[in-house]
């Protein structure tokens, strides 16, 4: 396991974010992002609650934003070094915007996003 501290690592989350191509970023909004310490399901390293850009109707325009969570112990116990802990957050963050924008596990599998 990598020891990194939470502010590190959301720091981390965040320059993966700030580094998504511009044609994805300018079309993600309303969504939280956030990290969790991941206590409670340690095999889960993020998770996406929304309804997907894909299955949006009029009915959403006044929704709740979505929420991308990224598990930080959870990634952690499977590192060992710093790289290791950046590649799987990097991974892990477009696993979860891919989700937001309608895209099925099994197709961020073949992109090798799963």
């Amino acid at each position: 396991m990598y020891a990194m501290g939470r502010d590190e690592f959301e720091f981390e989350v965040g320059r993966v974010l700030e580094n998504l191509p511009q044609r994805l970023s300018s079309r993600i909004a309303n969504v939280s992002f956030g990290v969790d310490d991941g206590f409670e399901n340690l095999n889960l390293l993020g998770l996406y609650e929304g309804v997907p850009l894909t299955k949006r109707t009029s009915q959403y325009a006044f929704a709740l934003p979505d929420r991308i969570t990224i598990y930080r112990l959870p990634i952690l116990i499977r590192c060992w070094t710093r790289d290791e802990v950046v590649a799987l957050i990097e991974k892990v963050v477009k696993h979860e915007v891919g989700h937001y924008f309608g895209i099925d596990d099994a197709r961020l599998h073949e992109l090798g996003y799963a």
